[in-house]
């Protein structure tokens, strides 16, 4: 049976590697596994290890404790169940708002916050 944790933990995995735009494969390589390796990690089919997780963290160019970001002060299950990354659109839109220049990218988020509030 998977662990919430090891689920958590796969899918922040994922949603960065979507993220900054590498397939499993580029990060297995840099990390030297094989994909598969990585699809049970993202999963939560298989635990990642210390050192591994180190290793990812590099490559993905974010600390460790990115990784369990989200489980603070709530239950493993809750955060899994509520990760709002968990929607591939959610991810596209994240993707595609980082691509754009910051100082327009700055007068969007300024423009959403509007939109929202006006709701």
């Amino acid at each position: 049976m998977k662990h919430p944790v090891d689920v958590h933990v796969g899918k922040r995995i994922r949603h960065r590697r979507w993220t900054i735009g590498i397939t499993q494969q580029q990060l297995a390589e840099k990390v030297g596994i094989k994909f598969q390796q990585i699809q049970k990690y993202e999963t939560g089919m298989n635990r990642v290890s210390a050192s591994r997780l180190w290793d990812i963290s590099e490559v993905l160019g974010v600390p460790v404790a990115f990784f369990f970001e989200g489980l603070d002060g709530k239950t493993a299950v809750d955060a899994v169940e509520g990760d709002i990354l968990a929607d591939k659109e959610a991810l596209q839109l994240v993707r595609s708002y980082y691509a754009i220049p910051e100082a327009q990218r700055r007068r969007l988020f300024d423009l959403a916050r509007v939109l929202s509030d006006a709701a």
